[in-house]
């Protein structure tokens, strides 16, 4: 009776707090029902067989799952076009109802508590074409030069059950999975983790994967193409990390030549997050028909072999055409995404502000502090200030894009109060390894930085994450007198910042009230790291 309650309640639209209507399919998508909420992921085997030419596929996915409390209906996600063929559970045929892409599968075997079960559902058809993937995403159908299907999915936001079937909500990641591919005998599929074999079954060949880290739903990947690869060995933290690269026949000399970034973002990312947090896994880069995307051990490349964003520096400074921008942002992602996973995409800017932050770090430590500062502020010219960085929970609704550029010029300004860079580091290797393999909220990434940095920085938080105001310093100068103070902020935000009088270091404390002090100096030049607007009244 509670189920059904539940499920005529989300029948009902829902505002959110800013006004925006979601419907009950937002809500089956984004929160944790009742028919996810009892039972805990352990062990995908996602069975598939894929069909470039007809732009199809068939197969099936057995989930196997812990018992956490009695129940008796599960929640499978499922997106049309694709359709669910059969469930079964220890053989039975089980019978289900649906609410769009939610399938409410009725079990008819005891569901005791600590007992472990499993779950097999059939599907097939011609799932969902990306119209501009990684952003709307489904599958990319397409073409090699040499006329070869070429193909791969990509799916963040838009949820994993666009194409495959699963307990499509990221707070409960999978403890590992197989992901076994059949593609024309032509092609090769690269998926997540470890190629553990292939086996040649006619016109088909079969290559399946094995992932032994736990892996959130977006990440899994399928790319398909005439590819050929390479390798390498990097000397990481946690020692030896075998490192392979797919590209397409063709772009194989291209691709030795621009991948030997990788081997340096790998060194940048460990200095300042450490340890890559997939060993076992390995690291992949794939090449894809669309720009890219942050799979997990399998990273996916479309920049088509060029620095910058396909050529062009977001930045401005120059500084952003010194490296590929895919193979420094989806690696980044490797910390931030793959081990560092959101609960609810509300809290998408986790992934992306630290991501979008680890290409100045990148600049940092190959190029020096000067290139890092320059390159995130100038990536300021990209923001839009349209709604706050957070989203609304439980809806699958994601906050502003400025997530990724507000939110690495947050962090920038952060590391500059914080003044102790070796304790800044210490916080981004802490951040993975206190949350390793996990899923978080935003509230636990907060904490964590006041903690250990030992400052409140609630205000801060709530001034750039959830609001769009940028903090104004408005000044008055009288002779060697200086008046100051605060607007456009939160309740009780009062961020130091730093000045030069003459080229000397000063500190100024500002907050909503007004403040004279005594600044013995011609000239003033504000901080350019911290990301405030000032005005002179």
């Amino acid at each position: 009776m509670k189920q059904l309650l539940f499920l005529l309640t989300v029948l009902c639209c829902t505002w959110s707090s800013t006004g925006q209507m979601f419907t009950q399919l937002d809500t089956l998508r984004g929160s944790i029902t009742p028919e996810r909420s009892w039972w805990d992921l352990s062990y995908y085997d996602l069975n598939i067989q894929v069909e470039p030419e007809a732009e199809t596929i068939a197969g099936y996915n057995v989930v196997r799952y812990k018992v956490l409390q009695e129940a008796d209906v599960i929640q499978i996600d499922l997106q049309k076009p694709l359709k669910i063929d059969a469930v079964t559970q220890d053989g039975k045929s089980l019978e289900f109802n649906s609410i769009g892409p939610a399938h409410f599968i009725k079990l008819q075997k005891k569901q005791v508590p600590g007992a472990f079960n499993e779950l097999k559902v059939e599907y097939s058809g011609k799932p969902k074409k990306a119209i501009r993937a990684p952003w709307d995403g489904g599958f990319s159908w397409d073409q090699d030069e040499n006329g070869n299907p070429f193909a791969a999915t990509s799916c963040q936001g838009l949820g994993a059950s666009v194409w495959w079937p699963n307990k499509d909500h990221m707070y409960d990641e999978v403890d590992s999975m197989r992901i076994s591919v059949d593609v024309p005998k032509k092609l090769m599929n690269v998926s997540n983790g470890r190629l553990i074999s292939t086996e040649d079954k006619g016109e088909f060949k079969n290559y399946t994967w094995f992932v032994s880290n736990p892996i959130n739903n977006y990440c899994v990947n399928v790319n398909i193409g005439d590819y050929v690869h390479f390798g390498e060995t990097f000397d990481g933290e946690n020692g030896a990390l075998d490192v392979d690269y797919y590209v397409l026949r063709d772009n194989l000399e291209t691709a030795k030549e621009q991948f030997k970034q990788t081997p340096m973002m790998l060194k940048a990312f460990e200095h300042w997050f450490g340890p890559y947090p997939f060993y076992e896994d390995s690291f992949k880069l794939v090449e894809v028909p669309y720009l890219g995307m942050e799979h997990q051990s399998s990273v996916t490349y479309g920049n088509k072999y060029l620095n910058g964003y396909l050529g062009r520096d977001l930045s401005g400074s120059g500084w952003g055409l010194k490296f590929d921008f895919i193979i420094i942002h989806e690696g980044g992602h490797e910390w931030f995404a793959n081990n560092i996973t959101y609960k609810d995409i509300a809290d998408m800017w986790i992934h992306e502000a630290f991501t979008a932050y680890s290409e100045n770090l990148y600049l940092d430590y190959h190029f020096g502090a000067k290139a890092s500062s320059e390159y995130v502020i100038g990536t300021r010219n990209n923001i839009l200030n349209d709604k706050p960085i957070i989203g609304p929970y439980d809806v699958n609704q994601r906050g502003s894009g400025d997530m990724y550029y507000k939110g690495a010029n947050m962090l920038h300004t952060l590391r500059q109060l914080i003044e102790d860079d070796a304790l800044w580091r210490e916080i981004l290797r802490g951040l993975n390894k206190e949350f390793y393999h996990q899923t978080v909220t935003t509230k636990q990434i907060e904490d964590y930085i006041s903690q250990q940095s030992k400052k409140d920085l609630s205000a801060f938080f709530n001034q750039y994450l959830r609001t769009t105001m940028i903090p104004k310093f408005e000044f008055k100068r009288d002779g060697d007198k200086i008046s100051y103070r605060y607007v456009d902020i939160v309740e009780e935000f009062d961020m130091p910042i730093r000045v030069f009088v003459d080229q000397k270091e000063v500190w100024l404390y500002p907050n909503k009230e007004w403040k004279t002090e005594t600044l013995a100096g011609t000239s003033l030049e504000f901080d350019n790291n911290f990301y405030i607007h000032t005005q002179q009244l």
